[in-house]
């Protein structure tokens, strides 16, 4: 009974195997328009980016925030096109994912890991508990002050703290994306593979 179990389960894996491309295509559609966007926020904004890059006091405090600022939206821009279509995965996904651990390591790593700050979180750190306070103060001012209910209308207000949850995930799943390639039937990569080896 085992082994017939054991046949039907591999027999299975062998007729999805020909739709394995899917979650290599899921990824890079889900990653290309959140690259794009960060690398577009940064031209559309650049003489505040790169203050922001260069600057030791309240930014970054990088060299060369200029080149640095073109390198990063470049990067991810034009990464980020690239991956719609499966063109160059493997090689894209190194310099996004080097763009992905210096936003962690510069933005993101004071702020712990969560992305929206919840002070009941175990991965909850000092920053995160101490804009708690923060939060319930301006729903205070908001609640006495504004048309709470309607700022509430959609969602609750949150404190977005910014930590490297964001910038960890992208890169597991850009290294995902080194490890498989575009995928097979859904990238231009493996057509262009395909066309290379027909010898």
């Amino acid at each position: 009974m085992l082994r017939t179990m054991t046949q039907h389960y591999n027999a299975v894996l062998q007729r999805i195997l020909h739709l394995d491309g899917l979650a290599p295509l899921l990824l890079r559609l889900y990653l290309a328009p959140v690259m794009m966007q960060a690398g577009w926020t940064k031209f559309q904004s650049f003489d505040s980016t790169v203050a922001w890059f260069g600057n030791a006091d309240w930014g970054l405090g990088l060299p060369f925030p200029e080149l640095m600022v073109v390198l990063a939206a470049g990067t991810e821009l034009v990464g980020g096109a690239l991956l719609i279509p499966g063109i160059a995965v493997r090689l894209v996904s190194i310099p996004l994912m080097a763009t992905m651990v210096v936003a962690a390591l510069t933005v993101h790593l004071e702020y712990g890991w969560l992305a929206i700050a919840d002070s009941s979180s175990w991965l909850a750190n000092e920053r995160v508990l101490e804009s708690a306070e923060r939060l319930e103060r301006a729903k205070g001012i908001l609640q006495e002050h504004g048309n709470y209910s309607w700022l509430t209308g959609r969602g609750s207000l949150v404190v977005l703290s910014n930590g490297i949850e964001f910038a960890a995930t992208y890169f597991v799943m850009l290294l995902t994306l080194l490890f498989t390639g575009g995928g097979r039937y859904t990238s231009v990569d493996y057509y262009v593979s395909r066309f290379l080896n027909r010898n």
